[in-house]
């Protein structure tokens, strides 16, 4: 909330505002009035820590989220690098915590106030809409289908009696529930267990999104996708529903910003471009 200067009807308060005026510079004020400094309270949106935008995320989830990096929060990949660009549009610094993705997709984390904004290759959905705020679209995916190379499955017509792997809370689970007749899911937290389980024989098949699977793929040449999949699924950064309504739009806003000066084509090439 902006400060308002008081009034004062006598020469006496008139000169005791005066003689406080050298004080000025404790208050946050960067000397433009009631524009509040970079990172003070005045312009972080209500933010979990002051001036950090403080993410959670379901990781490792390549190339949208995984360990490395060198933006000072010790994980990278495209959402990371696209929030941090963000955050810097706000003047603020980047903070991100791994979360389970069940959690995080149904609302309970992001309500529970452990950090202001969730990103990981989320799927806007009109149910979880019902629980959640989603900032502007970011990105188009595709569900996919990886196997072994060897397998014999060329499609999802193959999967009768097979072990298919998805990602518990997903639209990769979903689309395979009601496309995968006679499969048999198996659920696992996060791609972190999805595909050791792939590798070590205990699934057949993985369903869920393409960027993802292709990650698998470029780096073992014994998988391969048979099939992707148009769900017409975008992503958004997901928000607590009704509050920080402010955050979401001055988001939305730097995310403008990045497509028409650049920098959001930039990073969608570090990531995607040679794929």
């Amino acid at each position: 909330m902006k400060r308002r200067p008081l009034i004062f009807g006598t020469a006496v308060a008139a000169a005791a505002v005066l003689a406080l005026s050298g004080c000025a510079g404790s208050t946050g004020s960067d000397g433009d009035g009631d524009k509040p400094a970079p990172g003070s309270d005045a312009v972080d949106y209500g933010l979990v820590a002051d001036g950090t935008l403080t993410v959670c995320s379901d990781i490792p989830y390549p190339p949208f989220e995984f360990e490395g990096g060198d933006n000072g929060t010790g994980y990278t990949g495209f959402d990371i690098e696209l929030l941090d660009a963000i955050a810097k549009k706000l003047d603020l610094k980047l903070s991100v915590q791994d979360t389970g993705f069940e959690a995080l997709q149904s609302g309970a984390t992001l309500l529970a106030g452990t950090c202001d904004l969730g990103a990981s290759a989320m799927t806007i959905t009109e149910e979880r809409k019902a629980n959640i705020d989603f900032s502007d679209p970011y990105y188009d995916s595709l569900q996919s289908l990886l196997v072994r190379a060897d397998s014999g499955i060329e499609g999802i017509d193959d999967l009768d009696g097979k072990n298919v792997g998805v990602q518990q809370g997903t639209t990769g689970e979903i689309y395979a529930k009601e496309n995968a007749k006679g499969a048999e899911l198996v659920q696992y937290p996060s791609d972190g267990e999805l595909w050791p389980a792939m590798q070590s024989g205990q699934i057949d098949a993985i369903l869920q999104d393409q960027p993802v699977n292709l990650v698998h793929e470029k780096a073992d040449s014994d998988y391969k996708i048979v099939e992707t999949y148009e769900t017409d699924e975008s992503y958004g950064f997901a928000f607590a529903k009704g509050e920080k309504t402010e955050l979401r739009e001055a988001i939305n806003d730097a995310l403008e910003e990045l497509r028409e000066d650049g920098e959001y084509d930039k990073i969608y090439d570090e990531f995607f471009a040679a794929n």
